[in-house]
């Protein structure tokens, strides 16, 4: 057996921050595809509400793949899939389908649905499922790779023994407010440093319920970073509506605002808990940047060396 199919069956669960922004999603899904994509699986399942990103992860997993659900408002008619028997007769049959099943459930009975999902696994064909949880009670059978999507990204290779499509969804599920949180916090705390004159570029990165600014110098800004904190806590008191403008922008009340990852918001700042942020930059050891950490939740209440703490 080649080595990586043993690691492949070996492998029990591996998690990842769930990035915020399309492109950061993408590249994720890029790299679960070269470590744990096996050419064999022909069926991979994706759990997570609307909005999680789990279309942007399958475009980064499978470049060039036609999403039935594509974003733009094209809905591919009529499903694929439906006709595997009939496409695997021709000369340009497709190797690889999508679907959504939360979408194609409101057209098409859940238990064609799943004949057509198995009688594409049986012909050789791969299938990629998003709402895995919904197909499973009717496929009777589990996905080669299964990946959910909430504040966590959390891959998994079920064997007989679970985990269950519902377990990776009561996880999922229920983290997914947070990062809807944490990303409006985001926003918020860049709106309120460039409104007092911060023009330094920065990278995005990840803390469990927070988010991390990569700056290569310190910013300069006329305001300590407790009054940053005090002016992002007054807008999430006064309950402004955010709401999704394009692809690249959301409005924060009356207001455009550039975003990566539009449709992972909380719809009015009142939704946003505890927004704290540390008051000091961090001095990364290895590249000498500085790092600006902001949390939601009782997460603020922890040291910062436990915030990604493994709990057992």
């Amino acid at each position: 057996m080649p080595h990586s199919d043993r690691m492949q069956k070996s492998h029990l669960y591996s998690v990842f921050f769930a990035p915020r922004g399309f492109e950061r999603m993408a590249d994720l899904g890029s790299l679960i595809a070269q470590q744990y994509l096996s050419p064999f699986d022909s069926l991979i399942g994706l759990v997570g509400l609307a909005g999680s990103g789990k279309s942007m992860m399958i475009k980064g997993m499978f470049p060039g793949l036609e999403l039935v659900n594509d974003d733009n408002g094209v809905n591919v008619r009529p499903l694929p899939i439906l006709d595997v028997g009939e496409e695997t007769r021709g000369f340009y049959s497709a190797h690889t389908y999508h679907l959504d099943i939360h979408f194609e459930a409101a057209f098409t009975q859940m238990h064609i649905l799943a004949e057509a999902i198995l009688e594409a696994v049986t012909l050789g064909r791969r299938v990629i499922v998003e709402h895995f949880d919904l197909i499973y009670p009717f496929l009777g059978r589990n996905a080669h790779l299964l990946i959910g999507i909430g504040e966590e990204v959390i891959i998994t290779r079920p064997t007989l023994f679970g985990p269950e499509p519902q377990d990776i969804a009561d996880i999922v599920h229920k983290s997914l407010p947070l990062r809807r949180m944490t990303h409006s916090a985001e926003d918020l705390c860049e709106y309120v440093m460039r409104k007092h004159g911060m023009t330094e570029t920065f990278l995005h990165s990840d803390v469990r319920h927070g988010f991390i600014f990569s700056f290569q110098e310190k910013p300069r800004l006329p305001l300590s970073l407790e009054e940053v904190e005090q002016e992002v806590n007054l807008i999430i008191a006064r309950d402004i509506p955010i709401s999704f403008q394009d692809d690249l922008h959301i409005r924060i009340g009356d207001e455009s605002w550039l975003c990566h990852g539009p449709r992972m918001h909380v719809h009015s700042t009142g939704e946003i808990k505890k927004f704290t942020l540390n008051k000091e930059y961090l001095t990364e050891p290895i590249t000498g940047r500085f790092l600006l950490v902001g949390v939601v939740g009782d997460q603020g209440e922890h040291r910062l060396g436990d915030l990604n703490k493994i709990i057992p």
